[in-house]
């Protein structure tokens, strides 16, 4: 079994995240992609939606596409937030499975990663999503980076830069302004009815 792994705050998923995970399943030849997302996120401030309203936002994105899955590992409270942590997890929960990482680029570039050795050596693939107003340069400096014998398990994915954020939503919202169509219709339902985001400045 070949298992995706999409790690993220998601907060909230938007239709971005489905199309990169689609994306990524049927070029890669995933079986499935998992859905994780992060309690402690090291290089991010706080999520402004709690875990069970993000987790079952995910739910609700994803319950259409036999494809996809959530999974809660990294939202335990054991979790670390590292995703050289959380990949010995996952790697034991489906011990058949070969896993590939995916990210956007924003987040590879701006993040400080620790440990990436290990997780590169835990992996088949890290597959990186383009991402506006990430400079080409600037990604390859992080892939010239990686060591050379773990650099062949770095891709690039060929799939269009999309601008749409959780930031951009989180804002709308915030704004009193909607935000439908940005995201799943089932999502949208659910941050109107939970109140979510309106009353924060993002």
């Amino acid at each position: 079994m070949r298992l995706g792994v999409f790690g993220g705050s998601f907060d909230p998923i938007h239709n971005a995240h489905l199309f990169v995970a689609e994306s990524v399943r049927l070029l890669e030849g995933l079986d499935r992609v998992l859905f994780v997302p992060t309690r402690n996120q090291r290089h991010r401030a706080p999520s402004h939606a709690g875990e069970a309203d993000r987790c079952e936002m995910i739910r609700l994105a994803i319950a259409g596409n036999p494809g996809f899955a959530l999974d809660e590992t990294d939202v335990a409270p054991d979790a670390t937030g590292y995703t050289a942590d959380l990949l010995p997890k996952l790697q034991a929960k489906y011990p058949d499975a070969k896993l590939t990482f995916v990210i956007g680029a924003d987040s590879l570039v701006n993040s400080t990663w620790r440990r990436f050795d290990e997780v590169l050596e835990a992996l088949e693939y890290f597959a990186i999503a383009p991402r506006p107003g990430v400079r080409s340069d600037a990604l390859a400096r992080v892939i010239a980076a990686v060591p050379s014998a773990l650099r062949e398990r770095v891709r690039t994915l060929n799939v269009p830069e999309i601008s749409e954020s959780s930031s951009l939503i989180r804002s709308l919202v915030a704004q009193g302004r909607s935000a439908r169509y940005l995201l799943p219709d089932a999502v949208w339902a659910y941050v109107v009815a939970r109140g979510l985001y309106a009353s924060e400045i993002s």
